[in-house]
C-alpha cells in the first residue's frame, strides 16, 4: 500500500499537532507533503525539520524571516494566507487535513474538493458558511469529505452500512462546557479565565469559548445538516457531561447506535485518514470492568441561546449561516479582549443576524462580501 500523502493546514494547532502524532505512530502509512501555520514559526520549523515536507507556509509575514532562519531542510517556504489554496492543489497530495480555525478554512476546503482531494475536515466553518456550494462540488469532483469532529465522526461510524432513509434522528452530544449548571444570573459574571477552562477537552481559545457558549454545538448542527443531508428537525442536541458517547443515531425501527470512547481527538483523526479502514492507535481505552455513569440533560436554549440562533439560520438559509459565523468570530474576539461580556456574545450575534441575515443565494463572492460587512458591523457595535 502506497503512503497517503498529506497537506496539513493549521499544523501547529491542537488538531494539527495530533495529526502529526498519528503520523509518528504510522510512518509507513503517511507522508507529509505540505504544512501551514498562522504565526507559530518556532513549532512549524520543528515540524518541517522533522517531517521534511515539500512546502511549508507561514501566514503572518513578520514571522517569515524567523522561520527561514530556523529551517534546516530544503523545504520550499511560502508566506501569506493567499497561498493556502495552492497547498491543497499540489498534485502529489492525496488528503487535505483542514484544521484551520474560522472562516479562513472555507476557501481551502472548497479548492481541495474542486481538485478531487480527500478532505479530512476539522474546520466546521467550511460547511457552516458554504455547505451548499461544497456539496455541489462533491457531487461532480470525485472528492470525499470525512469529518474529524468527534461528534460527526461518531455519526459516520454509526451510519456505516445503513441507508439514509433509515435515519429517524441524530442525537449530537455536548459536554455543556464549564457553565452547564450556571444560572442566567451567574452567567452575567463569567470571566474570560473561567470560560477558557474546559472540563473535558484541551482546545484553542476560540473553540473553547464556543464550547462554553455552546455555539460550537450550533455550528456542528449546521455541519451535520450538510454532511448527512438531513433537515434540522432530525438533529437534536443533548448535554452529556462525561463526553464518552460522542453521538447517537436513532433509526426508524426504534433502535439506536452510538460511538463511545474516552475524549481523545486522535481517534476521529485516524478514522478520517483511514476511512473506511482502521489502523491500531495507542490511546486510552474504556475500562468496562469499572462502574460507569452516563448522564443526559436537555439543552436549555434560554441559558444557551447560541444553539437556537444556529438552528434557526438553517431554515433561513442563504447567507444567514455566514452572518452567524462571522458575527460569532468577532464576538468571541471581543470577549477575549474583555470588550464585551460573556452573555454579550449571543446578543451581538443576534444583532448582526437582524441586520444581515437574509436568504440571499450564497455565491462565493456574496459570502466573502457578507462576511466582511458582518465583521465590520460586529466590530463597531
Amino acid at each position: 500500500m502506497n503512503k497517503q500523502k498529506l497537506a496539513i493546514l493549521g499544523s501547529t494547532g491542537s488538531i494539527g499537532t495530533q495529526v502529526l502524532e498519528v503520523v509518528r505512530q504510522h510512518p509507513d502509512k503517511f507522508e507529509v507533503i505540505a504544512l501551514s501555520a498562522n504565526g507559530n514559526w518556532e513549532l512549524l520549523a520543528k515540524q518541517v525539520n522533522e517531517f521534511t515536507p515539500t512546502v511549508a507556509l507561514i501566514c503572518e509575514e513578520n514571522c517569515f524571516e524567523d522561520l527561514k532562519g530556523a529551517v534546516t531542510r530544503t523545504t520550499e517556504l511560502l508566506v501569506g494566507n493567499e497561498h493556502l489554496p495552492s497547498l491543497v492543489s499540489i498534485n502529489e497530495v492525496d488528503t487535505v487535513v483542514n484544521s484551520l480555525v474560522g472562516f479562513s478554512g472555507f476557501i481551502p476546503t472548497l479548492e481541495a474538493v474542486k481538485n478531487g482531494k480527500k478532505v479530512a475536515l476539522a474546520n466546521k466553518e467550511s460547511l457552516v458558511v458554504g455547505g451548499e456550494l461544497i456539496l455541489k462540488e462533491l457531487k461532480t469532483s470525485g472528492s470525499s469529505l470525512i469529518p474529524i469532529d468527534s461528534e460527526h465522526s461518531a455519526m459516520l461510524q454509526s451510519l456505516v452500512g445503513e441507508k439514509a432513509s433509515f435515519i429517524e434522528k441524530i442525537i449530537i452530544t455536548a459536554s455543556g462546557g464549564p457553565f452547564r449548571e450556571y444560572s442566567l444570573e451567574q452567567m452575567k459574571e463569567v470571566t474570560v479565565e473561567q470560560a477558557l477552562k474546559h472540563p473535558n477537552w484541551d482546545m484553542g481559545a476560540k473553540i473553547t469559548i464556543d464550547s462554553a457558549t455552546m455555539m460550537n454545538k450550533g455550528l456542528e448542527i449546521i455541519e451535520a445538516r450538510w454532511l448527512f443531508d438531513l433537515p434540522v428537525e432530525k438533529i437534536e442536541p443533548v448535554i452529556h457531561p462525561q463526553s464518552i458517547i460522542h453521538s447517537i443515531v436513532t433509526f426508524i425501527d426504534g433502535s439506536s447506535k452510538a460511538q463511545l470512547g474516552p475524549p481523545d481527538m486522535k481517534v476521529p483523526i485516524i478514522y478520517a485518514l483511514t476511512y473506511p479502514e482502521r489502523l491500531p492507535l495507542e490511546t486510552p481505552r474504556m475500562d468496562w470492568s469499572t462502574a460507569q455513569e452516563l448522564t443526559f440533560i436537555p439543552v436549555d436554549y434560554e441559558r444557551f441561546p447560541c444553539v437556537k440562533l444556529a438552528m434557526d439560520v438553517i431554515d433561513e438559509g442563504g447567507t444567514a449561516p455566514a452572518v452567524l459565523n462571522a458575527a460569532n468570530e468577532i464576538a468571541v474576539e471581543r470577549f477575549l479582549k474583555k470588550e464585551i461580556s460573556y452573555i454579550g456574545i449571543p446578543k451581538l450575534v443576534e444583532k448582526c443576524l437582524d441586520k444581515f441575515g437574509t436568504g440571499i443565494d450564497p455565491k462565493i463572492e456574496t459570502l466573502l462580501e457578507i462576511d466582511k460587512e458582518t465583521r465590520n458591523y460586529a466590530t463597531r457595535i
